[in-house]
């Protein structure tokens, strides 16, 4: 049996490390660029963020804009106790941070490719590179022939792409061509550009706990968020633009954010707090006592953008500026115009429609003998190693029952 593979990505390469090794079966990985897991060795800032530490599996599957049904079944078969012991096994112990996000022990991604490449040459796999793939065809008998732009032509049993997900609707063409239907693509997970924003000043300035909602919807997430020199980023950012991906690009990334610099606090809360400092540290400046924990910079801007002075006192503060500075840190506005790709994390929301795929095997509906795997379906995670976990979870699924 041949199995061939479209893809060196996270799902390809891990499938290819978990298809049972049999005398008899072939597999062969085919990957249009020069290297492999390109985006595992960029991931986390060349840590690798491989998993989250969430084990519950409902409350796991909320952290998924798209593929909830899909996810709900694959999860409960590979999920995140899985990829830990799967990677213990092999010597590659992972940690925890404090946001649930987890790393090699190492802090280098390059074990968790080196981890997997060994499974890889262990299984006796063969890796082509620079083999961009261009159609596949019905061949001889029951398989498949895999066309490739340099004229090239591979034999294939089964097939399992895990291509990862492409930007543009013409390039999923050779794919609609075996009988399936595509969800748009949209970028998820990127930056929001504010040009020439005054606050774009305050650029490296980070709050631990920000909520964002886009104005005019529900969608509102909370989290770590940067100021940078084009605007805004951060988890807070990145999980917004991946619940709202398909509404932003439906505005063409223009729309407002509301931002409370104070996570989850309240008009009331807040306004008892200014009181407090009224009649108790009336003395005090505004700028010198700041009892929200903000940066120095960022509350500096607050008040100028409150029109509060250097010289402005809490006793003295008046009842317009009070106001002002509670709508600032509660709903500060920003107009976004535009979006930034967030390093090298790059996700894509589309795909393959998830109803035309088996979720307890990975195989196509409509094409026997094609399975698919990772990013090239429509489902996508906020980000903190989610998206990770899903390529991990598909490809290995997808490993276990293409040699059936």
């Amino acid at each position: 049996m041949k199995i061939a593979i479209i893809g060196a990505g996270a799902a390809g390469c891990f499938a290819a490390a978990n298809i049972p090794y049999q005398p008899g079966v072939e597999v062969a990985v085919f990957e249009k660029t020069g290297k492999a897991l390109q985006k595992v060795k960029a991931s986390g800032g060349g840590r690798c963020n491989v998993t989250h530490e969430c084990f519950d599996i409902p409350e796991l599957v909320t952290c998924y804009p798209r593929g909830r049904q899909l996810l709900r079944k694959s999860l409960y078969q590979f999920g995140p106790q899985q990829t830990i012991e799967w990677f213990e096994q092999r010597n590659v112990p992972l940690k925890t941070e404090p946001d649930g996000r987890m790393f090699p022990v190492t802090d280098d991604s390059q074990t968790i490719i080196d981890c997997i490449w060994q499974e890889i040459m262990r299984h006796k796999v063969q890796v082509f590179y620079h083999k961009s793939i261009v159609g596949i065809d019905k061949g001889p008998s029951d398989g498949w022939a895999l066309h490739f732009s340099d004229t090239s032509v591979y034999q294939a049993d089964k097939v399992l792409i895990a291509a990862g997900g492409f930007p543009k609707a013409e390039q999923y063409k050779w794919i609609e061509a075996l009988g399936h239907t595509i969800q748009k693509p949209v970028p998820s997970l990127f930056t929001f550009n504010m040009p020439k924003h005054p606050i774009t000043a305050l650029m490296g300035v980070s709050v631990p706990e920000a909520t964002i909602k886009i104005a005019g919807t529900n969608i509102a997430q909370q989290g770590a968020l940067l100021i940078t020199h084009w605007g805004m980023s951060g988890p807070a950012v990145l999980k917004t633009s991946a619940v709202a991906a398909r509404e932003l690009a439906d505005r063409n990334y223009e729309f407002r954010v509301m931002i409370n610099w104070l996570n989850d606090r309240k008009d009331e809360d807040l306004r008892e707090t200014i009181h407090y400092l009224r009649r108790e540290q009336g003395k005090q400046l505004v700028q010198n006592k700041n009892p929200f924990n903000l940066p120095k910079r960022l509350w500096e801007y607050q008040l100028q953008q409150c029109g509060i002075s250097e010289a402005t006192r809490w006793g003295e503060l008046p009842a317009t500026a009070q106001n002002k500075l509670v709508e600032h840190l509660l709903r500060d506005i920003y107009a976004v115009k535009g979006k930034t790709t967030f390093k090298e994390e790059f996700v894509t929301c589309g795909g393959v429609n998830l109803s035309e795929i088996d979720p307890q095997t990975m195989q196509s509906r409509m094409a026997s003998g094609i399975f698919f795997a990772g990013e090239i379906l429509d489902a996508d995670g906020i980000t903190g190693g989610y998206n990770f976990q899903h390529a991990w979870s598909s490809g290995w699924i997808a490993a276990q029952n293409i040699v059936q």
